[in-house]
């Protein structure tokens, strides 16, 4: 995961799906983790994809 970034597509190694954030969400880590990406945590939103 990028300590400084959002990511926004993310392909699935196994399947080649191409996940995207749903809605409100400003990646797929913040959509399907387990814990929201590190930009959020660390600001409360995510200035690097202006969510």
């Amino acid at each position: 995961m990028p300590t400084d970034a959002c990511q926004f597509f993310y392909e699935c190694e196994n399947c080649k799906a191409v996940l995207r954030p749903k809605a409100g969400d400003c990646c797929v880590f913040c959509s399907y983790g387990s814990v929201k990406c590190p930009p959020v945590q660390m600001q409360g939103g995510c200035s690097s994809c202006s969510a």
